[in-house]
């Protein structure tokens, strides 16, 4: 046993993800999620040395607390809980406030709900587990890592608004970013893999999951990135817009839709899933496309060239390009969106390593493409962001 090893929770509003992280090396001992809090149904399962359990949450109430109790339990029976050495939470929003991780103490905690007004599907579940945490673990010492932190070393040209600057001052409505620990991570581990200091690289890293954001990395640090003042800017997404005319939310109110109804189509029913009709899963596009289906078509079309368009737009921010790094779900596996993502790219001089691009998948890093015109490639890279929260909470122990 080692004695480096760090709790990660990620708490939702009505989920719970959980993973024990040696912070030396990244392995996950312990890998698990809760699911339908605040439902008859709701479970809590988890996986160890290849093995799945799953069981019910009988509590009636509090099933975020419920579930932490039961994860206690889990260290103890599995001998983990003489090695933990600290517990670390992701938390979606730091606002301005928080630029780096922070231990939590009773002062953060309280600001961390005083930004529910900015993300207020997480950082109200990210606080509740929290507190759930200190209750079950109080001789730990306990960590939050923000999701926006990476991207405050945005100038104020990248995240300022074109809107009254009073906006800004009275709401602090502003350009934050999200994935922060995802783009983190990946620019790192691009810069060893090509033998750079990460002082002096330059990258585009595309995140693709189910949200999906670019940023760009000018010197190590994050200079602009796609996301907004809330995560439903930018790409187009599995059920989210990205990118929308503001005119269409008047638009739509003066039909007679509910402010509900308006954001619940943007957030959930738009992307993959509003223009193909069909799915939100790109996997569940790809198969429809080659059956003929219209709709899937024309999503993958849409996805693939809203990537492409803001890759080659964040080429202004950077004095060079070093490689563009596709990260994520999609960005790990999808051998068809990146191949066509490359291609949308061929006035960059992106040229696809085809060998390399189908062997850089299912966990495998690797390089897919060139250009010669950048001095540039075009890479696959796993993103680890539970080992970024565990090396960051360790490192202020």
């Amino acid at each position: 046993m080692s004695n480096s090893y760090v709790l990660v929770i990620n708490s939702g509003s009505s989920s719970l993800k959980f993973a024990v992280i040696d912070s030396k090396n990244g392995e996950a001992l312990v890998t698990g999620l809760g699911e339908c809090f605040g439902l008859p149904e709701a479970v809590l399962g988890w996986k160890y040395q290849g093995k799945k359990t799953e069981e019910a949450i009988a509590a009636p109430d509090n099933h975020h607390q419920h579930a932490i109790n039961r994860i206690v339990g889990l260290m103890e029976s599995l001998g983990f809980t003489k090695d933990l050495v600290a517990v670390g939470h992701r938390i979606v929003h730091g606002g301005e406030k928080f630029t780096s991780t922070v231990r939590i103490n009773d002062e953060v905690l309280t600001e961390i709900e005083n930004l529910s007004d900015l993300a207020p599907l997480h950082n109200p579940a990210g606080a509740k587990g929290i507190r759930a945490a200190m209750q079950a673990f109080p001789s730990l010492p306990q960590f939050a890592v923000f999701d926006t932190a990476f991207h405050q070393t945005m100038p104020q040209k990248a995240f300022t608004g074109a809107i009254a600057h009073e906006l800004y001052e009275k709401y602090g409505i502003r350009r934050y970013g999200f994935h922060g620990t995802s783009h983190y991570f990946v620019s790192r581990e691009a810069a060893k893999m090509l033998n750079k200091s990460i002082d002096e690289s330059n990258f585009i890293t595309v995140h693709l999951g189910n949200g999906a954001s670019v940023c760009a990395i000018r010197d190590g640090k994050s200079v602009d990135t796609s996301m907004g003042f809330t995560p439903l800017a930018g790409l187009m997404m599995g059920t989210r817009s990205g990118d929308l005319d503001p005119g269409i939310i008047e638009f739509l109110l003066k039909k007679g839709w509910t402010q509900e109804e308006v954001f619940n189509t943007l957030n959930k029913k738009s992307g993959f899933l509003g223009v193909s009709g069909l799915t939100s899963d790109a996997r569940g596009i790809l198969e429809a496309m080659e059956s003929g289906h219209a709709g899937a078509k024309l999503a993958f079309e849409v996805f693939t060239y809203r990537v492409a368009k803001y890759i080659g737009s964040y080429l202004i921010p950077l004095d060079s390009l070093d490689a563009i790094i596709f990260t994520g779900g999609i960005g790990e596996n999808s051998l068809d969106i990146r191949r066509e993502i490359l291609t949308n790219l061929k006035l960059l001089g992106f040229v696809e390593d085809v060998e390399g691009n189908e062997a850089a998948r299912f966990g495998n890093a690797g390089i897919i493409g060139k250009s010669e015109l950048l001095n540039a490639v075009a890479m696959v890279i796993p993103t680890n962001e539970e080992f970024v929260i565990a090396q960051q909470s360790v490192a202020l122990l």
